[in-house]
């Protein structure tokens, strides 16, 4: 029963969309409406309010590391509290992608993930910003960034020889990250892929 409480509070908590709520709060148009279509911190970004843009990275990290840090501060310390925790971090990041008010069409998860890793292990949560933060900067693609900090994730978890459930949850929620990347990889090929900070335009098809 602790478990389903944990899973279901933490899907919950991750369906919160910070870049609505954020949008709405700096009176900006719905980040669904423009750009990417992407309730997410780059996107809200291309309305131009930067004050917006961090809040929704923030409150999306944040939610992350809360729902993981709960779970671990909660969790019997046996194999089944990091099954627990481990099902809290899938949980979290599916509601963000996934969110039940939204529609099931969310983020794309960059964020959330990185406030789950922080949880998890602040070392390596602080390793996967520093390698997307070099990413975005050389290139100015958040969206590299974001794959090449996914594929990194689960080799800085098993370098610091986090626990088997957990390396296993960091990989799923590297390669659903990735996944949900896959329109942006296209692009990436094509060179139609926006740069950080560049002007909102009326929402992409997918």
């Amino acid at each position: 029963m602790m478990t389903l409480v944990f899973v279901a509070l933490a899907y919950l908590l991750g369906s919160v969309s910070f870049a609505v709520l954020m949008s709405k709060a700096f009176g900006l148009a719905d980040p669904r409406s423009y750009g990417s279509g992407n309730p997410g911190a780059t996107n809200v970004l291309r309305s131009g309010k930067k004050a917006a843009a961090a809040l929704t990275l923030l409150g999306d990290a944040a939610k992350g590391w809360l729902a993981v840090f709960l779970a671990i501060r909660f969790a019997p310390h046996d194999g089944q509290g990091l099954l627990l925790v481990a099902l809290v971090v899938l949980a979290v990041f599916l509601g963000h992608v996934f969110p039940i008010f939204l529609k099931f069409k969310g983020g794309k998860g960059v964020a959330t993930a990185l406030g789950v890793l922080l949880a998890l292990n602040v070392w390596m949560g602080l390793g996967v910003l520093a390698t997307w933060l070099l990413v975005a900067v050389v290139f100015r693609y958040s969206s590299l960034a974001a794959l090449v900090a996914a594929i990194a994730a689960p080799v800085y978890a098993m370098l610091i020889h986090l626990r088997p459930e957990l390396v296993l949850a960091t990989v799923i929620m590297s390669m659903l990250l990735i996944w949900r990347h896959k329109s942006n990889i296209q692009n990436l090929m094509t060179g139609r892929e926006s740069k950080i900070g560049s002007k909102k335009k009326p929402v992409q098809a997918a």
